[in-house]
């Protein structure tokens, strides 16, 4: 025992939230959620073990919030206003964590009126005034105003905090550096601040570094707001006086409270041990059953063994057939990147690969010279086969500046190339043998460019988390999809940055000149983390109910878009360069006449100089400021600007539309010419966007103007190869289609089904007769109500008033009153549920939903219309790609190659010779793509164009 009292106060709330947000939703065997209380009893096991190998703390207490009600919602009503209640599923496991803290034997502290802060902040006070030390486990900036050191009654008390997120201890010297102050002026810069997750006000404008610099030159917060009457003429000034009453509202708001009622003396918080029968029946009663095996055993928590049982035994993870979706964290050792091999042998590789065989599943990531797979060099590739049981294979391993290349570089032993391809070969094509990897379609290309591997079948941890979480990032719920996002979130593991092994900036060094031992910690690592996660997020698949999507749609796509990259398209460098110079000399022309019409030279990029001319100089009326304290130039003020008759809006519009196309096409293409093959190869991410469509990057070729003579003149640049043609094939109003079926519109399924067009049947719906104006606001307002538009966003789009917009839209629901209850069915079942779905089950969540911020609740709201249509047509058309060349190549069509996926269109190269016998194929498998799973109400028009150039063939 430390002759020195230590207390650990954990801040448990911030711990719940955690564990909620980091497992899927569980439930004990009386089907009550627990997801929250399974991942809060790990973490909190895991903590008492990490800390009972540190320091050894003598005294803790879990704190935790009472209610979401304190005096500070006395002071000021709209206090933390903006929070929206917890989650449905979480609320009823409070009282559960609760009792999971006394289970572990700790004292659980919640008192009403005040938060966990102030009791934290309390205790520690206490505890710093008998001269302890103590530590916070949190990383709540608010609780940074207690760390530092104090004489007490026994000798000096110090106060510091512990992330455990980051494994990181804060205190003088980290607060110092986040804030720029010392933790007794954080509250000052706090109040200046202001907080918008609790609704704190601050001075509107005035962020941490205005904030830092204002409390340094003046001392504390007082002092800053009495020094803005001599300040010069600012923004600044203006602020700091108007709202001084919000920054002085503030600092009480912020400051926390030190001498709340102690429900307990410290001497209650004293450590002796953990008694092992009230956390075994707590384990029982909630069917924790593989953590109730760890207790039995002593192996203690999920990540490592625990001197929570003193008996030290072995003992197996969790059995998925008896304990289900409960117990979703199997009993794995940490990390450990020493275990890892690097295999420099031939002999070695092949006793991998013998292993590799036998197991069934291997986790493969390769290590390259470039993110471009079409022109990355392969220098090495690592396996994983269970928990660090994991090697890395150095290829193109050198040391020198002189790159690979150099004749004077020295190699480290390594196995030679060819060599190491011949043994991996029957492994990476073996179809008893599933590959797992992160993102695999990357590794895919380069296998098969540098190696001739054509490597499967393959698994994607990157796809099979996105088939369930997809739009939990939104809220930080869930959070991306990158592996090291994914390590942390389900493993609790930070993985070795790529920073940290190369470097940055100019002292940064190619992967191929790292040294073999780190470089083996590094790949092995990453190998070893790809097949936990697989492990682990794989057999969540059904339980969520996102097995289908994955292995129906997600899945049998990633051969195919690789297969895409590697294909690539043929531009004429000749055609983007004239482009270019035209785009060039129309900008330069432009620019001459923005500066003439304002009258002085300024940078028309910038837009802090643009809302200075338009709004100060020549006191154009609308302008709006936002929180940077400059004028919003967007593109929506500058259209409004237009339509009030301002010709220099007009302008700028044209100008940033010609610069932007030409700095992202005309230039960008030419450079992203691929030098062995002459075409250009995008990447497509899977996880792109939320509704399940694919994204396009590197270069981006889905946002090309279509309607726009710029736009056809960048995709005339866009060829087939001698004798060959560009074939384009594209669903025709294919969400309408769907809204018809989906929101069961028999007006429209009849339209669609008689081939009538739909845009003219619902201008004679909406006004009694068909032109060309009714069609084109008919279009319109078609579109525009399935992506739940507003009233002010359909006026803007009509150039009609609000009022006369609501009359749209209500004329609208009462001619189609099924899109009405689409919509409110739609809405109820998203609010109700958390996620919307579509015809094939994909998820999309929408963790805003029910928030009480309008803006971010609305924004939901609209997005949850759409999703279920526009991930529907996803869905449709990856089906479509995914059956694409098999039913090509039955047809004895092998020359036709699927080249872009843009949106609702597919492009193909292909002879001149099979345009018509492809045309049939193609239009028959995008038709039927749907077919089985859904049989729709409505058919699937395609239109089919071809052409000596993409724009031709549109």
């Amino acid at each position: 025992m430390a002759d020195k009292n230590h207390l650990y106060l954990v801040d448990g709330s911030a711990y719940i939230f955690r564990a909620y947000h980091r497992l899927p939703p569980l439930t004990n065997p009386e089907g009550t959620p627990v997801g929250a209380v399974y991942g809060y009893t790990t973490m909190l096991w895991k903590l008492a073990d990490d800390l009972d190998k540190a320091d050894g703390p003598t005294h803790m207490a879990v704190v935790l919030d009472k209610s979401s009600h304190s005096f500070r919602n006395d002071i000021y009503s709209e206090y933390k206003a903006n929070r929206p209640d917890p989650p449905e599923d979480l609320q009823p496991q409070f009282p559960l964590i609760r009792d999971a803290t006394r289970a572990f034997s700790l004292p659980c502290i919640e008192e009403p009126d005040v938060e966990a802060d102030d009791m934290i902040a309390t205790y520690a006070r206490a505890a710093q005034r008998e001269g302890w030390d103590v530590t916070i486990v949190s990383s709540d900036k608010d609780l940074m105003q207690l760390v530092g050191e104090e004489n007490g009654a026994n000798g000096t008390g110090r106060i510091d905090m512990l992330d455990t997120m980051k494994n990181a201890r804060i205190y003088i010297e980290e607060v110092e550096e986040k804030f720029g102050v010392p933790p007794e002026k954080v509250g000052d810069v706090l109040a200046l601040m202001g907080d918008s997750v609790d609704n704190i006000p601050g001075v509107y404008g005035v962020g941490p570094k205005t904030a830092t610099k204002l409390i340094v030159e003046h001392g504390d917060l007082t002092g800053a707001l009495d020094a803005a009457e001599d300040m010069k003429k600012s923004k600044l000034k203006e602020r700091l006086i108007e709202q001084r009453e919000n920054a002085e509202l503030s600092r009480v708001l912020v400051t926390l409270k030190e001498d709340c009622d102690l429900p307990q003396p410290l001497s209650d918080f004293k450590l002796d041990g953990v008694p092992p029968e009230p956390l075994a029946e707590f384990l029982e009663k909630h069917g924790f059953s593989s953590l109730l095996r760890r207790l039995d055993s002593g192996s203690g928590s999920p990540d490592r063994p625990t001197n929570l049982n003193p008996a030290k035994q072995s003992t197996k993870g969790a059995d998925p057939e008896t304990d289900g979706n409960r117990q979703p964290l199997p009993d794995w050792p940490d990390v450990d990147r020493s275990a890892y091999e690097c295999v420099q042998t031939l002999d070695r590789l092949e006793e991998w690969v013998t292993r590799a065989l036998a197991a069934r599943l291997v986790a493969v990531d390769t290590e390259t010279s470039s993110l471009d797979a079409m022109e990355a060099d392969l220098v090495g590739f690592s396996l994983a086969l269970v928990a660090n049981d994991a090697c890395y294979v150095p290829l193109g391993h050198y040391t020198g500046s002189g790159g690979s290349d150099d004749m004077f570089a020295e190699r480290p032993k390594q196995i030679a190339r060819e060599a190491a391809f011949a043994a991996i070969k029957p492994l990476l094509e073996s179809d008893a043998v599933i590959k797992v990897g992160q993102n695999i379609k990357y590794d895919i290309n380069v296998l098969l460019r540098c190696a001739g591997i054509a490597m499967a079948p393959v698994h994607d941890t990157m796809i099979v988390s996105f088939d369930m979480d997809a739009g939990r990032a939104e809220s930080g719920i869930g959070g991306g999809h990158g592996m090291d996002e994914l390590a942390e979130r389900h493993l609790g593991h930070t993985c070795m940055k790529f920073k940290d092994v190369c470097g940055t900036g100019k002292k940064a060094i190619p992967f191929g000149e790292v040294p073999l031992d780190k470089a083996t910690q590094y790949a092995a690592e990453d190998a070893d983390v790809t097949w936990r996660l697989y492990q682990h997020l794989y057999r969540r698949l059904p339980l969520e109910g996102a097995a289908q999507i994955y292995h129906t749609v997600d899945r049998p796509l990633i051969p195919v878009v690789a297969r895409m990259e590697r294909e690539g398209i043929k531009v004429d460098r000749a055609a983007l360069s004239r482009l270019s110079e035209q785009f060039a000399e129309t900008t330069a022309r432009i620019e001459k006449d923005i500066h003439a019409e304002a009258g002085e030279e300024f940078t028309i990029g910038s837009p802090k100089q643009l809302g200075e001319v338009l709004f100060d100089k020549m006191g154009y009326k609308g302008g709006r400021k936002g929180k940077s304290g400059q004028y919003s130039t967007d593109q929506a003020v500058l259209e409004k600007l237009s339509a009030s008759g301002a010709t220099i809006a007009d302008k700028v519009l044209e100008y940033r539309q010609l610069s932007k196309l030409k700095s992202t096409y005309t230039d960008a293409l030419q450079e992203a010419i691929n030098p062995d093959t002459g075409r250009v190869h995008t990447s497509y991410s899977l996880v792109g966007a939320q509704t399940g469509r694919l994204s396009s990057t590197d270069p981006n070729l889905q946002n090309i103007p279509i309607r726009t003579e710029i736009g056809r003149e960048i995709r005339k640049a866009f060829v087939p190869e001698d004798g060959n043609v560009l074939l384009a094939a594209d669903y025709s109003q294919i969400e309408l289609r769907l809204a018809a079926h989906m929101a069961d519109v028999p007006e429209l399924k009849e339209a669609f089904a008689s081939g009538e067009d739909i845009h003219s049947r619902t201008a004679k719906e909406m006004y009694g007769e068909v032109d060309r104006d009714t069609r084109a606001a008919a279009k319109t307002i078609n579109f525009a109500i399935l992506y739940g538009i507003s009233r002010w966003g359909l006026a803007g789009r009509l150039g009609i008033e609000p009022d006369e917009a609501q009359e749209k839209i209500d004329t609208y629901f009462q001619r189609f009153p099924g899109i009405q209850n689409y919509i409110h069915e739609t809405l109820e079942s998203v609010r109700a549920k958390g996620y919307s779905e579509t015809l094939f089950g994909r998820k999309t969540w929408f963790p805003r939903i029910n928030s009480k911020n309008q803006q971010e609740r609305q924004g939901s709201e609209r997005a949850a219309i759409n999703a279920p249509i526009q991930g529907t047509s996803a869905d449709i058309i990856k089906r479509a790609m995914a059956r694409m060349m098999p039913a090509l190549a039955d047809a004895g069509l092998p020359d036709v190659r699927m080249l872009l996926q843009v949106h609702d269109e597919l492009v193909f190269e292909l002879p001149k010779g099979d345009v018509e016998a492809a045309s049939s194929v193609i239009e028959k498998v995008m038709a039927e793509a749907a077919q089985p799973a859904v049989t729709l109400d409505v058919p699937l028009g395609v239109e089919i164009g071809t052409g000596e150039s993409w724009d031709a063939a549109h």
